[in-house]
């Protein structure tokens, strides 16, 4: 096993001269054989090895004989351990969620906390049973390719060295150096999940492929290479989609559809912090196809004059404060993520009233090469500016003309006078 350990750490560059590893020690027989594997390679690569274990208080006197083992675990091999205690009972009560998820967020919070403050890697004991229970679970759950792409090698700061071992061979590496370990008794019940499918259902399959873990590796290494590359196209799609207000509908719709749909998942979690289900991206498309709006939680995606984009429901927009900065030399200020600077030269005294400024209604635009006059409210209509966002599009006027507008650049009036060097105007 310690070779296959090796190999896995080699493929997937896991480990460089010098790194600092935090093992996440539970103190059963994959955590312990972790922490030895890389105990066994860690003047080979120069590692400084730390162990992490959080008691989750809910197994009575089981938590502390686990949070003992690895106390006197971790003082045999001259091992920093680090020990958090957390009540997850009453937590997860608190928090109205499961005890199990509410576990892995303690577990993961604490990690990430560690990982902080001693500049060090992750190491989970993840197997590749562990991913073929992981892999049925998210096909129950409807999963798409990156849910079936299972438990990844690397992520982010995350390693899984054991990923490519399965639980017998971790036993049986056990035996073959002695190693002691406890057993979780929640392992042996069915009242989760996992443990149903583990007890049940991957020995069907076990009798029908006996390398029935190896086979999932397999197929989710696939599943990975075809993610990455969906995903690389699903970012280029939202690049190439976007506009200052939002994205081009038919652009969107014009991609593949395996593309398309990645593509709204990225937009989801990245714009509204939302994990779309496979419902939630088919109204999307519905939308984005004839217009129309889609229930996001906090916020709504829209698609209006072919213009998709995704709002918030607190959006303050529609109500932009009446901003008012007269212009009588040379300023500069913030507007949104742009710094305006501007300048005046009102030497003959008529380039009075000038003021940056928000629409109010009304306003016409005079553009310069087709000398034609157009409401402003028909020239954002043919920009596809979105209505909530056209109360925030700045201005330039002088009275009641409009000399600039952010969206449109000079009016045939405003050219004019840059031209004659009396005005100037600078967006960055």
């Amino acid at each position: 096993m310690l070779n296959t350990f090796e190999q896995t750490v080699c493929r997937f560059d896991m480990l460089q001269n010098g790194d600092s590893v935090i093992v996440a020690l539970s103190g059963g027989a994959d955590s312990v054989s972790l922490l030895h594997c890389l105990i066994s390679i860690k003047e080979k690569y120069n590692l400084n090895i730390y162990a992490a274990h959080l008691n989750h208080m809910l197994r009575g006197e089981e938590a502390e004989r686990d949070e003992m083992f690895c106390k006197i675990l971790c003082e045999n091999y001259n091992t920093e351990l680090f020990v958090r205690r957390v009540d997850i009972g009453s937590l997860a009560k608190e928090q109205k969620i499961g005890e199990e998820l509410c576990g892995r967020q303690q577990r993961y919070a604490f990690f990430e906390e560690l990982s902080e403050k001693l500049g060090a890697k992750i190491a989970t004991a993840h197997t590749s049973s562990d991913n073929a229970e992981t892999l049925l679970l998210q096909l129950c759950r409807g999963a798409s390719v990156s849910g079936a792409a299972g438990i990844p090698p690397v992520r982010g700061r995350y390693i899984r060295p054991l990923i490519d071992c399965t639980r017998e061979q971790i036993e049986r590496y056990c035996r073959e150096n002695d190693l002691e370990f406890v057993t979780d008794s929640t392992n042996l019940s069915d009242k989760y999940t996992r443990n149903k499918l583990r007890h049940n259902v991957i020995p069907v399959f076990k009798e029908l492929n006996p390398r029935f873990e190896e086979a999932v590796s397999r197929y989710c290494e696939s599943s990975r290479r075809v993610g990455r590359y969906v995903d690389s196209q699903a970012k280029a799609l939202i690049k190439s989609a976007g506009t200052e207000f939002g994205y081009d509908a038919d652009a969107l719709l014009d991609s593949d559809e395996a593309v398309l749909y990645e593509a709204l998942a990225i937009l989801c979690e990245n714009e509204a912090g939302f994990s779309p289900e496979a419902r939630h991206l088919d109204l999307l498309i519905h939308a984005i196809k004839h217009g129309g709006a889609v229930d996001l939680g906090e916020f709504t995606a829209v698609c209006k004059q072919r213009l998709f984009r995704i709002t918030s429901k607190n959006d303050d927009l529609k109500d932009v404060k009446d901003m008012v900065i007269p212009l009588t030399g040379e300023i500069s200020f913030a507007h949104r993520d742009k710094i305006i600077t501007a300048g005046v030269n009102n030497s003959d005294k008529e380039l009075n009233n000038l003021v940056f400024r928000y629409k109010k209604g009304g306003e016409s635009f005079t553009f310069s090469k087709r000398k034609l006059t157009k409401p402003l409210r028909k020239a954002f209509n043919e920009l596809k500016i979105p209505e909530e966002r056209r109360g925030e599009v700045l201005l330039l006027c002088q009275n009641d003309t409009v000399l600039w507008c952010e969206a449109l650049g000079w009016s045939a009036q405003g050219e004019e006078l840059q031209r004659s060097e009396k005005l100037f105007i600078s967006v960055k």
